[in-house]
């Protein structure tokens, strides 16, 4: 099929889905940080198949190991143990913060975050949970009550008893506060929440160390210290969805040790296996012991996703992808600030950690004018299409630019990404 059969036929035989560029991109191949469509045009990959492509695409060390386990066994489902799931579960233990050390896998992200929150109220005896507003868990009824992204919440489920904490977004600060004078009042404010609007005991609080979809909003550096002891005074566990920021994409393993904290519970999924389906939630002994009914997972720890995981996590370890995500994303954000000078109007806030780094678009921030200008990252999409650059969005409305690409990028591509992102918006006139 050429490239106009496939974008008819997906309009014509999928539903719920959309694709980027007002033309979609048929992606056909892919190696390393490149990707290159069924018209045989390449393009530098700075959104890494939504921060999944952890170690390349194509990478030939993991590839090499699924191909091997497809050899000897497929699937059996986890009512029978097997080498790569005990070995996977052993490595996470080994490399989580604080006392996580037992673990449940899934099919994909969603699923973890639904464990994650049932292991929490099972464990507290409790029923509430705080959720952070800007926050994205999933497609599932409990993700999207999770959810606080009007645009990704497509039904008025109230599944799950969850309670809406105001968001650590200094640049749109919902206190009308400036940092750090501010004494970071959205974490305190959690206290009044649960005071407020839960029964004063909670299962705990589920929060990404940055808002992924929510446009990787970064919270303050005292921010889940002061939010995880509210969280646990009445009485529940701290969750951290690392859903988007394990695995070394801010420049350390996971997201929240940026942050000093050490969670009750953890969520991971897409940078686990380069791509393939996996979640996986890990949680303390006292937490995961709580869980005694029955439950399972038919595809979650499947040996070949399993297999994937173990040669990504090794990958990333032997090459120490973590520091690499700190250097080149050190490089990449000064890049960013630098165009951010050379566009003042138009970029409103350069933020971020690692390889996980966005640009705010606005309509003018020269004139105190933040108001969101989504129509401005349509159009930088297209012209850095044409350049050969594929990037990302996000954001409550739509006016984030999103840029993860692999953990392996190199200096040379950082600098390529940056070029044509800056020869873009100088096409845009921003």
């Amino acid at each position: 099929m050429d490239s106009r059969t496939v974008r008819a036929k997906h309009k014509e035989f999928l539903f719920g889905t959309f694709n980027y560029y007002e033309e979609p991109v048929v992606l056909a191949e892919g190696k390393g940080v490149r990707l290159k469509d069924l018209d045989g045009k390449s393009y530098l990959d700075f959104f890494g198949g939504i921060l999944s492509i952890s170690v390349g695409h194509g990478n030939p060390e993991v590839n090499g190991a699924v191909i091997a386990q497809m050899g000897r066994l497929g699937h059996v489902s986890t009512v029978y143990p097997t080498i790569p799931i005990v070995t996977l579960a052993e490595t996470l233990a080994s490399i989580t913060p604080g006392k996580l050390s037992k673990c449940f896998f899934t099919a994909s992200g969603t699923e973890a975050d639904e464990t994650a929150v049932m292991l929490a109220q099972v464990a507290t005896g409790n029923a509430e949970l705080v959720a952070l507003r800007h926050g994205y868990s999933g497609r599932s009824l409990l993700a999207q009550a999770l959810t606080a992204h009007a645009p990704w919440r497509n039904l008025p489920t109230q599944v799950g008893a969850i309670k809406h904490a105001p968001a650590p977004y200094c640049y749109r600060c919902p206190l009308k506060l400036e940092y750090p004078s501010c004494g970071v009042a959205c974490a305190k404010d959690i206290e009044e929440l649960i005071q407020t609007t839960t029964t004063g005991r909670v299962a705990g609080m589920l929060a990404e160390p940055i808002l992924g979809v929510g446009g990787f909003i970064t919270p303050p550096k005292e921010y889940f210290e002061i939010a995880a002891e509210i969280v646990r005074r009445f009485g529940g566990v701290f969750i951290s969805d690392e859903v988007q920021t394990g695995f070394g994409r801010t420049g350390r393993m996971w997201g929240i040790e940026n942050y000093g904290v050490e969670p009750d519970v953890m969520t991971m999924a897409k940078g686990i296996a380069n791509g393939l389906p996996i979640g996986a939630t890990i949680a303390t002994p006292a937490v995961a012991d709580a869980l005694k009914g029955l439950t399972l997972s038919t595809f979650g720890g499947n040996p070949i996703s399993c297999t994937a995981a173990n040669a990504t996590i090794g990958y990333i370890r032997e090459h120490d992808l973590p520091a690499n995500a700190a250097r080149q994303g050190e490089r990449l954000r000064q890049g960013l600030e630098e165009l951010q000078r050379k566009h003042p109007r138009t970029i409103g806030e350069v933020r971020g950690m690692g390889l996980m780094q966005a640009i705010e678009l606005v309509a003018d921030e020269t004139k105190k004018d933040r108001t969101p200008n989504p129509k401005a990252v349509l159009r930088l999409f297209e012209e850095t299409k044409k350049r050969g650059l594929l990037i990302g969005k996000g954001g409550l409305y739509g006016n984030a630019v999103r840029i993860s690409p692999p953990l392996t990028i190199q200096a040379s591509e950082i600098d390529e990404g940056v070029r044509i992102l800056g020869e873009s918006l100088a096409a845009m006139g921003a």
